[in-house]
């Protein structure tokens, strides 16, 4: 036991010395957050985990994740220090084309997620908690490394409510109490009975220790280890800067270097000797099959709907999850606490084992949707679209984390009706239009969203698939198909005046719009712009070169960043007017005919902007 210790002590300094000189070189960074948490992570790396350093994709790996993200320089010495990676090329840390940034991303292979937003590690943790225990039945466990500043956030505790309701004994937690935030003391300061007490009161086994202790540092992990059905949380008094006696529990020295040369030598100095080529042996994971057909079939039964019945887009996202769930295993569902209300509870009562219930948490759903699509399932994020704003961090961080994760929000717009403003999704669009790389999905009919569930699975990143409250009718027979980036072309005569662009609810506006104008001689083309983004702008343009350069585009949400927007950014450099009709003002309660009338998105409205044109 004297020689591990010893071995491990060594391996912590030589983290702290690799952490300081790195950010040092680099001009910038957080080493005294990475010296707080040295002795813990050469515990964790030389002693506790399991995995193979020549194969970071080894499915039974144990996972670890740095929530305390700003601690990346110690990270990338603990791979350096495993022979992962070389260690001269620690001294690349932040420059433009390393694959260490200053926070972790997945640029670097090792790194499954990208943290650095605090507050988000242990939902990231729990969903590939939930992956181990409940889908792939491996023995792997997960390690979340947390601030304890982060712990402030209210996305901890969402997880850690759920990570004690699902029983997630293979998810340990540590809390690097060292008491100094970026601006002044933390709330809690060294006190860990109170971390230790506030875990407890979730439900998780919780043990206080000394984070510079291996004496007490590794009975603890040991102890976190042996749980049987609940989660551990190991609550770590530490000190910043530890090791260096000018910058130990110091304030103002978060996210600043240690200038090279005098200061930079003093701090080595005190540090003692970098031992490089230590005989460092890792436990290898226990190698495992993975069970069940992993195929990743889209290709579901085709849709089957009386022709004449009038069907939300939401249920047919419902019905669609449910078929894809049937062909393909990799795909899991989870929702907030609206299952009846989005219809992903018919994906649960087909799949039960692979649908989990998130609860009223948004922040955590969209997190532990991110942990599970990192161990290669697609999962498939459920609730209202005005309650996913709550976990737009969350949101943008898994696009950084470069997830094939799925988001459905249901209840978008004003035509929900009387549930009133606080119910209605009105920016979503705009939303997932600034996430880099995800596509957006509008449905106008329930064909179209079970045809987008397939589309959206087999496509690799982000997709947002935006469903509505009310019944309508069947635009679509069962053999179309509706690939991401076109559209729809659904009226068309060679006498028609200008374009209109539409999807979801408003789209059958359109068409009752069309019907009027019909009647008093008015041709207008119609777009079910079905793919926001990508977006068909050839066809947008097309169309508008043949009805005199003017469209019209009208959406059943608030005009910034919305189909419109989108509309416009595909046309305007060909000479096109864009006329946007588009939800303005604050909504109010009301019936779902009666608030598209009042905010201007009804078929009147378009008559009248169509005729105000006068082309």
């Amino acid at each position: 036991m004297e020689t591990l210790k010893n071995f491990l002590k060594q391996k912590a300094t030589n983290l702290r010395i690799h952490s300081i000189i790195s950010t040092s070189e680099a001009g910038s960074g957080h080493p005294t957050t990475c010296l707080s948490a040295a002795d813990i992570v050469s515990a964790l790396f030389f002693h506790a985990m399991r995995y193979d350093p020549a194969n970071a994709q080894n499915p039974n790996n144990d996972r670890f994740i740095l929530s305390k993200g700003h601690a990346a320089p110690l990270l990338y010495a603990a791979y350096a220090e495993a022979g992962i990676i070389p260690t001269e090329k620690l001294r690349t840390l932040r420059q433009i084309d390393s694959i260490l940034e200053g926070h972790p991303t997945p640029r670097f292979e090792w790194t499954e997620v990208a943290t650095g937003s605090l507050g988000q590690g242990l939902s990231l943790g729990l969903g590939m908690a939930l992956n181990g225990k409940y889908l792939d039945a491996s023995d792997y466990r997960v390690y979340v490394l947390l601030g304890d500043g982060e712990t402030a956030e209210g996305g901890v505790w969402e997880a850690a409510a759920l990570a004690s309701h699902y029983k997630l004994n293979n998810l340990i937690g540590i809390v690097d109490v060292n008491a100094l935030g970026q601006s002044q003391r933390t709330m809690y300061a060294f006190d860990i009975d109170t971390y230790c007490q506030r875990f407890e009161a979730f439900g998780w086994q919780t043990i206080g220790i000394d984070g510079h202790d291996l004496d007490e540092i590794l009975p603890a992990l040991d102890q976190a280890k042996a749980s049987i059905e609940k989660p551990t949380m190991i609550v770590a008094k530490t000190f910043k800067g530890k090791g260096v006696s000018f910058l130990e529990d110091a304030d103002n020295w978060h996210g600043k270097a240690l200038a090279q040369g005098e200061e930079l030598d003093k701090a080595l100095a005190e540090l003692g000797p970098l031992q490089l080529n230590l005989p460092t042996q890792i436990e290898s994971p226990r190698a495992i099959v993975v069970n069940g057909d992993r195929s990743t079939g889209t290709e579901c039964e085709p849709p089957d709907y009386p022709p004449d019945e009038e069907i939300a887009t939401r249920s047919g996202y419902g019905v669609g999850l449910a078929k894809l769930g049937s062909v393909n295993p990799s795909v899991v569902a989870l929702d907030g606490d609206t299952k009846n209300s989005t219809y992903a509870e018919q994906f649960m009562e087909l799949h039960p084992n692979r649908y989990f219930e998130m609860f009223i948490a948004e922040q955590n759903l969209v997190g532990a949707g991110i942990g599970l699509a990192k161990r290669g399932k697609i999962p498939f994020v459920s609730t209202f679209a005005a309650f996913l704003s709550r976990a737009y961090d969350q949101i943008r961080m898994s696009a950084i984390s470069q997830a094939n994760i799925k988001y459905a929000g249901s209840h978008c717009g004003v035509s929900i009706g009387e549930d009133g403003p606080s119910q209605m999704g009105l920016e979503d669009i705009a939303m997932f239009r600034a996430i880099p790389g995800a596509a957006v999905l509008y449905p106008s009919d329930a064909v179209a969203a079970e045809r987008l569930v397939a589309e959206a699975a087999a496509h690799e990143g982000i997709v947002y698939l935006r469903t509505s409250r009310p019944k309508t009718a069947l635009l679509y027979d069962a053999a179309e198909s509706f690939p991401i980036g076109g559209c729809k072309v659904i009226r068309k005569s060679g006498e028609d005046k200008l374009t209109v662009v539409a999807a979801g609810v408003a789209l059958h506006e359109v068409l009752k719009a069309h019907e009027a104008l019909a009647q008093e001689g008015i041709a207008i083309r119609v777009i079910d712009l079905y793919s926001i983004k990508p977006i068909d702008a050839e066809a947008l343009q097309t169309a508008a070169s043949e009805t005199n350069n003017t469209l019209i585009t009208v959406e059943d949400h608030y005009p910034e960043g919305g189909l419109g927007d989108a509309v416009l950014d595909a046309v305007a450099t060909q000479g096109v007017y864009v006329h946007k009709l588009a939800v303005t003002g604050m909504p109010r309660s009301g019936k779902p005919e009666e608030l598209l009338e009042y905010h201007g998105i009804s078929a009147n409205a378009i008559v009248q902007k169509v005729k105000e044109l006068k082309l």
